[in-house]
């Protein structure tokens, strides 16, 4: 299945408009400690352990470069009050908050990946403890300079601007500051938001607390005999038990346990909605969606394209539940027969065979491509095995903009595995082109696409697995691993952002929210998607409870972005394999771009606007292609 990655920051930095690019991949199952015998090479030019040595030769060498940016922070003082006496000044201090940001991250980097490698080791938690304060002095000390930029008269700046090479580099994140005016408050009122944030946060935090730790999970008893606490991992492990009654009881167990808290649940979320409605308003949008898409200056018709498309292609994923029920034999097929695995495939990958089959795939790519690949890849850049201590999951930080990116895996040898690391290396890809092509201050790439190279990667490993399979059951899986991950990726996230937006209008129209309410609403959206009243898929009315399962309904209109990338990706991809060296160069040019214009338009300039139902409808037309020749597969004798 397609693995989600996301940009992820501790915080925005004030100034001047940069976060650091991590693609960081959610928490997944693959983080299975000590289940798979893995012999690491940790001897010195290992390719699978990390180098930090790139970063910092040794730990003194690192708590000199966090004292050095610690003084550094300081000198951003004297630029209080100046910004606005002439276009040298504001100059020298943008540069000046830009390089402190850029070794500041370097310090971070370091103390994030050494941390991540040995969650035990108290020294190295210690060290990344004091990056996060190194962070904040920075956010702190550097928050005077957007509202002070903004007091310069605008002709004025514009003349700076043109007359000035020193702002050259700062010129998207000015553009991009002056868009955002008419929402930037006075100083007073500034700093009442700025009190109120931990207020508006207690509903996530409280939500976090209760899920995590607080409400006591579901047990129940595997037919092995074993007993099981479902935990939010365990469910999503058991969910896709080969065995029909056991993933029944664990549905059944799992959201049972959930509607016992269900109340608890739904005033966390209505409070995370009523904070985001709030900020909205006051900050003078007409809705939180807008505000949400204003971040990175998305149309709001990209939102209302994907819904619509999706909502107007149901059949598609209908015609896939139906093609899943008969593969696996059930007449009447339930919620809980989503997850299992539909064809096995006893297949080992390891390592190096992921990166041979994943250069094997990239040649539409091109040679130049293909040959950065192929360097980096063999480069001491990626922490490879599971390790007793070690972060689960997946994921590729990019925020040393002077070194180059580092990847963490979990690396299993499974199919999971090999298509991880596919994704990861599309997050190295597009940053490793970002950083060839822009200066700092426009390295960092939106959400909005920081998923299109991800997923390019595993639509193209995808099709070269498929097209070299041995056998007719081992494309079979392919084929359908490809359309299980478009299920969840594309339809699940869209039927996810529309629930999201249906709450918000809820409260903004007036309404209120219960658990009852919550039930009813997305009840309605996860049995339309699923075509219950059609004869689908029978979804159980207890099953509505899923809403409060989901962390990312406390992100703010976050999921779209999952299934705008995947859209932009598939529609991309078509163009590069069916076109030549124009269509790639269109693609290749939005990894290039990075941070340097608004993402809706870097896409729009290399042909894909994704305010078109035609980028949607394009993978509506690939799930529609693999269930054919799923279809073609499965008469008698047509596989040779």
């Amino acid at each position: 299945m397609i693995k989600i990655s996301t940009l992820f920051s501790p915080a925005r930095a004030p100034a001047p408009g940069l976060k650091f690019i991590i693609a960081l991949g959610l928490y997944s199952v693959l983080g299975c400690f000590g289940s798979v015998a893995f012999s690491a090479d940790k001897t010195p030019g290992s390719t699978l352990v990390w180098d930090l040595s790139e970063l910092y030769p040794n730990i003194n060498a690192w708590e000199q470069a966090r004292t050095a940016t610690t003084a550094r922070i300081k000198q951003l003082k004297h630029c209080r009050g100046e910004l606005g006496r002439n276009a040298q000044i504001l100059g020298k201090c943008l540069q000046l908050s830009s390089d402190i940001y850029r070794s500041l991250l370097r310090v971070y980097t370091y103390s994030f990946l050494e941390k991540d490698i040995d969650l035990g080791n108290s020294e190295a938690r210690q060290r990344h403890n004091l990056s996060e304060e190194l962070l904040s002095q920075y956010e702190q000390s550097s928050s005077f300079i957007e509202p002070e930029l903004l007091k310069i008269d605008k002709i004025k700046l514009r003349k700076w601007q043109k007359q000035s090479q020193a702002l050259n580099d700062f010129d998207f994140f000015i553009r991009n500051l002056l868009r955002n005016e008419p929402h930037i408050l006075s100083a007073p009122e500034e700093r009442i938001l700025a009190a109120a944030n931990a207020p508006l946060r207690a509903a996530s935090t409280t939500y976090s607390i209760l899920s995590n730790a607080e409400i006591p999970p579901a047990e129940i008893t595997l037919g092995s005999g074993e007993q099981v606490k479902l935990t939010a991992t365990n469910y999503a492990k058991y969910r896709g038990s080969a065995d029909r009654s056991e993933r029944k009881a664990v549905f059944d167990a799992f959201f049972g346990n959930l509607t016992n808290y269900q109340q608890s649940l739904a005033s966390t979320l209505t409070g995370q909605v009523q904070a985001q409605i709030f900020e909205a308003r006051m900050r003078r949008y007409p809705s939180a969606l807008a505000r949400s898409l204003a971040v990175d200056n998305i149309p709001e018709p990209v939102y209302r394209a994907l819904v619509d498309t999706v909502n107007d292609n149901l059949d598609t994923l209908h015609r896939y539940l139906r093609l899943r029920a008969r593969l696996m034999g059930i007449k009447e097929p339930r919620y809980y027969d989503v997850y299992p695995d539909v064809i096995d495939l006893d297949r080992q990958y390891s390592i190096e065979q992921s990166q041979e089959l994943l250069t094997q795939a990239l040649e539409p790519l091109g040679e130049t491509y293909l040959d950065m690949y192929k360097a980096a890849s063999r480069k001491p850049w990626m922490h490879v095995p599971p390790a007793e201590g070690k972060r689960s999951g997946a994921y590729a930080m990019s925020a040393a903009y002077d070194v180059h990116p580092y990847v963490l895996l979990n690396h299993n040898n499974d199919f999971d595995s090999l298509s991880t690391y596919a994704h990861e290396w599309g997050h190295v890809m597009h940053s490793l082109l970002t950083q060839q092509n822009q200066p700092f201050s426009k390295a960092e790439y939106a959400t909005f696409i920081a998923e299109i190279a991800s997923i390019a990667h595993e639509l193209l490993l995808y099709k070269h697995l498929a097209e070299n399979a041995a056998n007719r059951d081992e494309k079979l899986f392919y084929l359908i691993e490809e359309l299980q991950g478009l299920r969840g990726t594309f339809f699940r996230q869209t039927q996810f952002a529309e629930f999201e937006l249906a709450i918000h209008k809820e409260v903004e129209n007036g309404g209120a929210l219960s658990a009852d309410r919550l039930n009813e609403i997305y009840g309605e959206t996860l049995k339309r998607y699923y075509g219950h009243n059609a004869g689908i898929m029978t979804i159980d009315d207890t099953y509505a409870i899923e809403w409060a399962y989901i962390p990312h309904f406390y992100r703010n209109f976050y999921v779209y972005q999952y299934a705008t990338s995947i859209s932009a990706a598939y529609y991309l991809m078509d163009k590069v394999l069916s076109g030549g060296e124009r269509e790639r160069r269109q693609y290749l040019s939005i990894l290039e771009a990075g941070g340097s214009d608004y993402p809706y338009d870097i896409l729009k300039k290399a042909g894909a606007d994704m305010a078109s139902p035609l980028i949607y409808q394009a993978v509506i037309k690939r799930c529609n292609m693999l269930m054919d020749e799923i279809e073609l597969l499965l008469a008698p004798g047509a596989y040779q």
